[in-house]
Order: C-alpha cells, then structure tokens, then sequence
C-alpha cells in the first residue's frame, strides 16, 4: 500500500525543478496564459505563484545558501514540469467525475492523519513531501485529494493507476478537455496524457566548432 501510494505521489505530482520563468505568452489566441484546459486558463501568473511557493518552501527547509543552491541544481525545470502537474490535476479531475467518483473532505484528512502517523506527526509529512515530490505544505490536501480520486478512479475501472485502463480514462478526459499549451512551455501529448518538448523547427541550433589546442 505505502509503495502504491508513493508511485501515485510520484505520478501526480509536478517534479521538483527550476527553469527561468517566462512571463509572456507565445500564444496569441491566449495572451497571457501558460494553459488552457477545458476553455479555463492556468495563467502565467497562476504558475509562477505555484513555482514559487516550492521555492519558498524549499527554501525554508533548508539551512544555508550552500544548501539551497543545492537543492535549485538538482531541480531543473520546475516551471514546466509545475504546470504539468497542474494541467494533469485538471484532466484527473475531469475523468473522475466521468466515472462519477468523488472524494470528501473527510477522506483527504483520514489519508493525512494515517500519512502524518507513520511520518512521525504533520511536519514529518510536509518535509517529507515537500522534498521527495516538491509539493508545498499549502498544497499538501490538495494533493491528498487528488492521489485518493486517482485511486478511487481506478477501483472503479477495476485497474490500478499504472495500467492502462486507468491511462485511457485520462486521455479520454485529456481529449474532451482540449488541453493546450503556451509553446514555450512544449506541449501537451493528448495519448501519453504528459507535457513533452514541443518541436521548434523555426529555432536553428549552433554547433560550436571545436578549438584547436595550441602546444
């Protein structure tokens, strides 16, 4: 049960990174808009706030410059992989309601109380989700809710969330929501249900000729 649900984190959860931000939008349909998931925007704003919130977190957790100089390194695209996790929420959301699934507030702070418990109280559990699936404290219940309607998705389909039972339900929603990304951002693969690179045949890369060493 623990190492389902650790894969569930892992799989909802946008991956700790860090990319620059990028405040303008390349997508002239809708200007200032990271996304657009179902006619609603997920806003550069909205993304940037969410980016840093994790990095408020983070570095609160940490102690030094050193440290969280760290912890930046070894996070290297948090903006994208950020607004995966929340475009990913949203189709999760939509093909719960499709199968009729729903989750109570009652349900998220039983998970919790049981997660706090093996990891020694609340703070253990926010420090340990912060760090292994960069999810801020503020958005610890949220995330609860979201690997329960994950799990309870997947009990109705009669599979678990690394099937693909489970994959097709949320490239169905993916589908019907009408995922679209700001090209700067890549873009959203409706049959894998992830954001991936986007192809810019417009951008030429340089190879760098190599140096003549010199004796």
């Amino acid at each position: 049960m623990h190492r389902r649900r650790r894969r569930t984190a892992l799989l909802l959860s946008a991956a700790i990174a860090a990319a620059p931000l990028l405040t303008a939008c390349g997508n002239d349909a809708h200007p200032g808009a990271a996304a657009v998931v179902g006619g609603q925007r997920i806003t550069v704003a909205q993304l940037e706030n969410r980016v840093k919130e994790v990095r408020t977190a983070q570095r609160s957790a940490v102690k030094g410059d050193a440290q969280y100089a760290q912890v930046i390194a070894q996070t290297g695209n948090l903006t994208r992989d950020t607004l995966h996790g929340m475009v990913l929420d949203r189709v999760l959301h939509r093909a719960a309601e499709d199968a009729g699934v729903t989750v109570s507030r009652r349900e998220v702070q039983q998970m919790r109380t049981g997660l706090e418990q093996q990891a020694g109280g609340a703070q253990g559990l926010e420090t340990a989700w912060l760090q292994q699936y960069g999810i801020p404290p503020q958005r610890l219940d949220e995330n609860l809710r979201l690997q329960l309607e994950a799990q309870k998705l997947a009990t109705e389909l009669g599979t678990n969330t690394s099937q693909p039972a489970f994959w097709n339900a949320l490239s169905k929603a993916s589908k019907a929501l009408g995922v679209d990304l700001n090209p700067r951002y890549g873009a959203w693969d409706e049959q894998k249900v992830a954001r991936v690179d986007a192809k810019t045949p417009w951008v030429r890369e340089i190879a760098t000729a190599p140096t003549q060493q010199t004796t």
